[in-house]
């Protein structure tokens, strides 16, 4: 008899979901994390890997890695080319560098210095364009200088990054926030990924007592806000607690991704747990592979 093949995986959840486990609250050991990842992506779900993250410290650390890396800059623009110089070295594949703006007095001009350490590296032979660079917006309501350095992110053709959330309750950003954020990348035609406390699909309030987002309320969110919903819907959206009620359709998470890329978590199994008990996985996604 016929061994019967397992469902295909909806292409519109491919390479959702940055592997971050070694940043908290998961804080998985380097040795322990990678071997996690590979058996992520060796499992029926592993299409919705995307890449694996890990600080630039990290690098001189890893032997034999094939997977993607996306490589978290721990220093200012100045460190830019050397952790790709390392990686080079190593033969390790760099699909995705990440750097936050440090300098809150002069993001604009921070902005500027993360693009001439890129452009330097580019002239290095460091930088190639199969790296994908995400430039990491404070949390904070956008102001002009916030605005100003995204304009910086845009000029330069770069990518945005913006934390969903963290370890304290304050470092969830309200609705009306991260609705003006996606308004703001979408604004400027800027793709964005999102970090950190999007633990589970729908909006809920953690056993610690935050609020969390929902990855598909952020996903909604912002293919309705680039169709033109108000910034009022675009906040309701996020603010829904009812995964019917959010409507997920498969087409509009697919136009979504345009923008909104993928997202770290700590967690890989908490996502797809998600994904299948809404039925919008096929539930032979989690067995090993034949």
């Amino acid at each position: 008899m016929p061994v019967s093949q397992p469902a295909p995986l909806p292409p519109a959840w491919s390479g959702l979901l940055d592997d971050a486990a070694m940043f908290p609250p998961g804080d998985v050991p380097l040795h322990d994390a990678t071997a996690a990842h590979g058996e992520h992506r060796r499992a029926r779900y592993g299409d919705l890997l995307g890449s694996f993250v890990l600080r630039d410290t990290d690098l001189p650390l890893l032997r034999g890695v094939s997977h993607p890396l996306s490589v978290v800059v721990t220093g200012g623009a100045g460190q830019v080319a050397g952790p790709l110089g390392i990686a080079a070295r190593l033969g390790l594949s760099v699909t995705g560098l990440e750097i936050a703006l440090r300098d809150p007095d002069d993001l604009a001009g921070n902005a500027r210095r993360v693009v001439a350490a890129l452009d330097h590296a580019r002239d290095e032979g460091l930088l190639t364009d199969e790296v994908t660079v995400f430039v990491e917006l404070p949390q904070a309501d956008p102001s002009y200088g916030w605005e100003a350095a995204a304009d910086e992110v845009a000029a330069a053709e770069l990518r945005i990054k913006l934390r969903t959330g963290g370890v304290e309750a304050h470092l969830f950003p309200t609705s009306a926030t991260l609705a003006a954020w996606i308004d703001a990348a979408l604004d400027r035609e800027v793709p964005f990924k999102c970090t950190a406390g999007l633990h589970h699909a729908v909006r809920h309030t953690s056993a610690e007592g935050f609020e969390q987002h929902g990855f598909l309320n952020v996903l909604l969110a912002t293919g309705r806000a680039f169709d033109g919903a108000s910034r009022d819907d675009t906040v309701a959206t996020l603010e829904e607690r009812d995964a019917t009620r959010l409507g997920v359709d498969l087409e509009e998470v697919a136009r979504a991704r345009r923008w909104f890329t993928s997202f770290g978590t700590c967690s890989v199994d908490e996502p797809v747990a998600d994904l299948l008990s809404l039925d919008l996985l096929p539930h032979d996604s989690t067995e090993p592979p034949r």
